[in-house]
C-alpha cells in the first residue's frame, strides 16, 4: 500500500469528519432558531388564553404541558409520555402516543378559539404548519373563550384536573378538591332591602302592662296655677 493512498484515505476520513460537523451544528443552530420562534408563538397564545407570567411559554417540557391544561388534557399525562420517549423501548408507542395527544390538545384549544378543525390539516406540514397555526391564534382577531361543550374525555384520566397558579381553570373543569382555607362560595346578588318600619297612626302603642315603667303624672290644666303647699302642723318657734 502506497503512502500516497494512505494519505487520499486519512484526508478523506478528515473531510467526512468536518462535514459531519458542520451538519450537527447546523442541525443544532435550526433547533435553537425554531424553538424560539415556537416559544415566541406560544407567548402570543398564553397571552390571549389569560396566562399569567410570559416566562412560562419560554421553559422547555413546562410550555408544553400549560398548553396541554389549555386543551383539557392532564399535564402529567403529557409529561409521562415524555419520559417515556427517553426510553428506549418505549420511545416509539410513546412517539405514537405524543402525536395522537398533541392533536387532541390542538383541537380543543383551536375550538376556544372558534376555529374549525380544517385548520389542524397545516400540522401535515410539519413545525412550519405548527408554527402558522400557532400565529394565526396568536395574532389573529379571535379570542379565546373556554366556554365550551366538555372534551370527550371529560370523565377519564385524561381529563385535566389540576389548579396551578397563573393559570386560569377552565370552566366546569373538576378539580382534585378545593383549597384548604379558601373562601365560601359567593351568595348569588343582593337580597331585596327591607321597607323601613314607621310608627302606626295616632303614635305609638302604650307600653304593655304588668312590670313596665308606669306612666308619668299628668301635667296641670292650662291656665290654673297649682296650690302652695300646706304649711306644717304645730306650735312655730
Amino acid at each position: 500500500m502506497s503512502v500516497t493512498y494512505l494519505a487520499y484515505g486519512d484526508y478523506n476520513s478528515g473531510l467526512e469528519a468536518a462535514i459531519v460537523g458542520v451538519l450537527y451544528l447546523f442541525g443544532f443552530l435550526l433547533s435553537i432558531i425554531g424553538y424560539l420562534i415556537a416559544s415566541f408563538l406560544l407567548m402570543k397564545v398564553f397571552d390571549k388564553a389569560g396566562v399569567q407570567g410570559r416566562w412560562r411559554a419560554w421553559v422547555p417540557i413546562y410550555n408544553t404541558l400549560v398548553l396541554a391544561k389549555l386543551g383539557d388534557m392532564s399535564p402529567w399525562i403529557v409529561l409521562g409520555i415524555i419520559v417515556a420517549g427517553a426510553i428506549p423501548l418505549l420511545n416509539v408507542l410513546a412517539g405514537i402516543a405524543g402525536i395522537v395527544a398533541f392533536v387532541m390538545i390542538a383541537w380543543r384549544v383551536n375550538a376556544k378559539f372558534g376555529k374549525d378543525w380544517p385548520l389542524l390539516l397545516l400540522f401535515l406540514l410539519g413545525p412550519l404548519g405548527i408554527w402558522i397555526w400557532l400565529g394565526i391564534l396568536g395574532f389573529g382577531g379571535a379570542r379565546f373563550q373556554p366556554a365550551i361543550a366538555p372534551a370527550p374525555w371529560a370523565q377519564s384520566f385524561l381529563a385535566d384536573k389540576t389548579v396551578w397558579n397563573g393559570i386560569p381553570v377552565q370552566p366546569g373543569q373538576q378539580v382534585q378538591g378545593p383549597p384548604a382555607g379558601g373562601y365560601a362560595a359567593p351568595t348569588q346578588g343582593y337580597g331585596q332591602p327591607q321597607s323601613p318600619q314607621y310608627p302606626p297612626a295616632g303614635g305609638y302603642p302604650p307600653p304593655p302592662a304588668g312590670g313596665a315603667t308606669p306612666p308619668p303624672p299628668a301635667p296641670p290644666a292650662t291656665g290654673t296655677t297649682p296650690p302652695p303647699p300646706a304649711p306644717p302642723s304645730g306650735p312655730q318657734v
